[in-house]
């Protein structure tokens, strides 16, 4: 099992989300439990394609974090 940063934006008509660690691995929704749910599916379809194509899973090497500022 591994451990993936998504990073989900807002956009004019509802949320999209991409995996910085899997170039390519996108999803949009309407919402953000919808963009959630088809990203977790993007990924999973994502690391089907490469398994089957003999393609090595990525390591994870994306961190986030929040750093806090006075303006």
């Amino acid at each position: 099992m591994r451990k993936y940063l998504i990073i989900i934006e807002k956009t004019k008509t509802g949320y999209s989300a991409y995996v910085p660690d899997l170039p390519g691995c996108i999803a949009t929704g309407s919402t953000k439990e919808r963009t959630e749910k088809y990203i977790y599916e993007a990924i999973q379809f994502h690391l089907e394609g490469l398994k089957e194509s003999n393609i090595p899973i990525p390591v994870n090497k994306t961190e986030a974090g929040h750093v806090f500022v006075a303006v």
